[in-house]
């Protein structure tokens, strides 16, 4: 049974998915107008986490993750819209060609990094820019049933037509706007929202004239388009929650008159001293820094896994240099697997007991860390034998993606069936028979010894 804490109730809940042995996903993805920083990446690496965690209990999963590759033309909930930002920064013309040729070139780059952190490239991974008419035909719906309307700079969501604003943390129509933009005289309300802003100069068609869609409406729009009005999981940054995904829940459900999604899982910020890594601040990494400062992106991707992925996390180059330590320790402990089994590691077996431990672990809200000193007890453990070590931290890093052995140990067969004979030869003291043996393995081109753990072999 996977538990999940989920946002929208702001507790731990049982999951029940909507058809049974799968799981629909969705997860809020980058806007490409820049090189994403390693607090960008702990979202992204998590909603890997969700999937391989569903995938090792043997669901079938289909994962999506949006691409926003074009802006609004202007302000939005955030300030000044981010793929202006980034066409200014690059001087760069502003037109749809141009942003365009930015977004090709950071939606490449983003790829690169979540390749490098071994995260899995999500079953759908749609461009805003190619969703326009999706954009469009939810505008129109929530239009129909009397939630918009129209000011000088675009369409609106009228926040009062609904009693389900706010799912999200608890909000309610007293606080005041979570908008980070200058007060807007022309809404009804200030929390109202943009579905579609005007631009006449730049933007797309619509029945309510030339712009762009609302930030917001493209991720309701992608969303149900491949995973149905209705779908399990949402991911994203806690910092998206009281502002996008409650407008995602407000204008989605509105618009069908039915739930939008049933588990809301929001991971936390990653810090450097205890302030939020952001762009805005300009105290970001890159994964090209970690690179250039000699660390391994799977050493990154260790380090993310020792905090839950509820909990802020602080960085430190420190913190990272005993997690790539770490990771080296793991990998040598795999190959030492290889050299002091008595049998094949090939042949070996996932303990129950371990695999029960760590099954308990990943169902109780991802409790990664909690995996991870499961995994370090494992290792430690001088009562398993080493094939069945190696073949139960396999088993594991089906889920943590860290590449503890990036192949599958090339043992010729011959050399398995001679080991396993001298192996019983032994056994049955038979010493004459082991001793023909070991010359076998030897012309074979590979030595082995006799010790209190039985035979390790190795190429001569």
């Amino acid at each position: 049974m996977i538990q999940l804490h989920n946002t929208l109730g702001n507790k731990l809940e049982e999951f029940i998915p909507i058809k049974q042995g799968f799981v629909s996903m969705y997860h809020c993805g980058p806007t490409v107008y820049d090189f994403v920083h390693i607090g960008n990446l702990r979202a992204f690496l998590t909603a890997d986490i969700v999937r391989r965690v569903f995938e090792y209990e043997g669901y079938e999963v289909k994962q999506v993750m949006n691409i926003t590759d074009v802006g609004i033309g202007g302000d939005n909930d955030e300030g000044e819209d981010k793929m202006i930002k980034g066409l200014k920064r690059e001087g760069k013309e502003i037109s749809l060609e141009s942003m365009k040729e930015l977004s090709e070139f950071y939606t490449k780059k983003f790829k690169e990094d979540i390749n490098k952190l071994n995260i899995k490239i999500p079953n759908v991974l749609p461009k805003a820019s190619e969703h326009i008419t999706e954009d469009i035909e939810l505008i129109k719906k929530l239009e129909d049933k009397r939630f918009v309307y129209k000011t000088s700079d675009g369409v609106y969501f009228d926040t009062s037509k609904t009693t389900n604003y706010g799912k999200l943390g608890g909000l309610n129509r007293g606080e005041e706007s979570e908008s980070r933009i200058e007060e807007n005289k022309e809404k009804k309300n200030q929390r109202d929202f943009a579905l579609w802003k005007f631009n006449s100069n730049l933007g797309y068609p619509s029945p309510w004239g030339q712009g762009f869609p609302g930030w917001h409406i493209e991720c309701s729009a992608m969303s149900t388009k491949y995973l149905g009005n209705t779908f399990d999981i949402h991911t994203g940054g806690i910092d998206l929650a009281p502002i996008h995904h409650n407008n995602e829940i407000v204008q989605s459900e509105n618009a069908c008159g039915c739930d939008y999604a049933h588990y809301w899982l929001h991971n936390g910020f990653v810090n450097m001293s205890d302030t939020k890594m952001a762009k805005s601040e300009n105290n970001f990494i890159t994964l090209k820094s970690i690179e250039e400062n000699g660390f391994s992106p799977l050493a990154y991707r260790y380090f993310l896994l020792l905090s839950h992925y509820r909990t802020p996390t602080n960085f430190t180059w420190e913190g990272l240099q005993a997690a790539q330590n770490a990771l080296e320790k793991l990998r040598n402990f795999m190959s030492f697997c290889i050299q002091s089994s008595n049998r094949p590691v090939e042949l070996g077996k996932v303990n129950k007991e371990y695999k029960s431990k760590f099954n308990n672990s990943i169902e109780n809200d991802l409790s990664i860390p909690e995996s991870i000193a499961i995994l370090w007890s494992l290792v430690k453990d001088e009562s398993i034998e080493p094939a069945d070590k190696f073949a139960t931290i396999i088993d594991f890093d089906k889920v943590f993606g860290l590449k503890l052995y990036a192949g599958k140990p090339e043992i010729p067969e011959l050399l398995k069936e001679l080991l396993i004979k001298r192996d019983n030869a032994r056994k049955e003291k038979n010493f004459e028979e082991s001793d023909k043996l070991r010359q076998q393995i030897e012309d074979i081109g590979y030595s082995v010894k006799d010790t209190d753990k039985g035979q390790i072999f190795g190429k001569i």
